[in-house]
């Protein structure tokens, strides 16, 4: 079992770059409810960001995988950002960001060693983008732009490799 989580709501602010944010105090509250839902004997994975390790940390220890961080980019803090990104995940390229086919590689070659590693469940608490991106090239969803829109913080989705299925776990 594949768990996707994307992660809670961190603290930020322009003075602190992306990367280095850490949780709320409303974003620890989501993540230990979160947690709640997800199977005890996971094996806990997250990006190398602050705020991709805290929203799993309730559950218990957590690896930490950079492959599952988010595209790396330049962009500046402000109102623009939600139509670069939705532009982003539906294909259009922008300077000076990642590009999506190194994305999904990187991503791809850390979720089959977790896999692996897991032997049973396993939980990834990773990025809006990098997931939407991963999650279009392995399933095929139809509207990239719509689901990466529609992800909460956190939020939580149940991946099935075989019938190339996702589903929302309940949050």
């Amino acid at each position: 079992m594949l768990i996707l989580v994307r992660h809670a709501m961190p603290d930020h602010g322009p003075h602190t770059p992306a990367r280095d944010w850490h949780l709320s105090p409303d974003g620890w509250a989501a993540a230990h409810a979160l947690c709640e839902l997800l199977p005890p004997d996971a094996r806990l994975v997250a990006s190398s960001e602050p705020k991709a390790i805290e929203t799993l940390q309730p559950a218990g220890p957590v690896v930490s995988d950079p492959r599952f961080d988010e595209i790396s980019r330049v962009e500046a803090y402000n109102d623009d950002f939600r139509r670069n990104r939705r532009a982003y995940v539906n294909g259009t390229d922008l300077p000076d960001w990642e590009p999506r086919e190194h994305v999904v590689r990187r991503f791809d070659a850390g979720v089959r060693e977790q896999a692996e590693a897991a032997g049973g469940p396993l939980v990834l608490a990773t990025h809006g983008m990098a997931m939407t991106l991963w999650l279009t090239a392995t399933i095929g969803l139809d509207d990239p732009a719509g689901f990466w829109a529609e992800l909460r913080f956190p939020d939580a989705h149940r991946v099935d490799l075989t019938t190339h299925t996702i589903s929302r776990l309940a949050t």
